[in-house]
C-alpha cells in the first residue's frame, strides 16, 4: 500500500479573519493560525490552487495599482521541506525584487521550515506562488485556497469566514 505524500497548507483562516475585523494594513507577526494538512493529490485544492494562479493577473493589477478601498495584499507561497513534500504559506509584506523574483514576510508561524519563524523574510519565485488575496471593502477578494478548508472547519467558524469573503 502506497502513501499519498500530504503536503501542509497554512491555513489563512485566522490571519484572513484578523484582516477583515482590525482593518489595518499590517499583518500580526505573532499570528498562531491552525496548520491543516490536506493531501497533494486532493483534487478540490488543486482545482483551487489552478485557479488562483489562473487569475494572479488580478492581484497583481490590484497591488500595482490598488483602490483605496484594496490593502493587505498578501500571497500563499510553496516553500520546499524536509520530506519535499512542501509547506504552502502566507507571505505579507509582498515586494517585487530586480532580479524577477519576489520577497515577503511569513505572515504565519511555519511548521515544517527549520529555523523560521513568523515575520521572517524569504525570497520565492512565481511558480512558487499558490494562492493571494487582499482586502477590498473589508472583505477578503481571492483567498481560493481557503474555500476548500472550509469545511474542515467548526460550521460557526466556516460561516462567519464566508460572511467575510468577497465571494464565498
Amino acid at each position: 500500500m502506497t502513501k499519498t505524500p500530504v503536503t501542509r497548507l497554512t491555513c489563512a483562516v485566522l490571519i484572513a479573519a484578523a484582516f477583515a475585523l482590525a482593518g489595518t494594513n499590517t499583518a500580526r507577526a505573532e499570528d498562531h493560525s491552525p496548520v491543516i494538512d490536506v493531501r497533494t493529490a486532493d483534487p478540490e485544492m488543486n482545482a483551487a490552487i489552478s485557479h488562483a494562479r489562473e487569475t494572479l493577473p488580478a492581484f497583481w493589477a490590484s497591488y500595482e495599482a490598488p483602490k483605496p478601498s484594496e490593502t493587505q495584499h498578501s500571497l500563499k507561497v510553496r516553500f520546499p521541506t524536509h520530506r519535499n513534500e512542501g509547506e504552502h504559506i502566507w507571505m505579507r509584506e509582498v515586494k517585487k525584487l530586480p532580479n524577477g523574483g519576489y520577497s515577503g514576510r511569513f505572515a504565519n508561524q511555519p511548521r515544517d521550515l527549520p529555523g523560521k519563524r513568523a515575520g521572517d523574510l524569504a525570497e520565492f519565485k512565481e511558480a512558487d506562488i499558490s494562492d493571494w488575496m487582499f482586502m477590498r471593502n473589508g472583505k477578503i477578494v481571492g483567498g481560493e485556497t481557503i474555500k476548500p478548508l472550509l469545511k474542515s472547519m467548526p460550521k460557526a467558524d466556516a460561516d462567519a469566514l464566508r460572511a467575510r469573503m468577497e465571494q464565498p
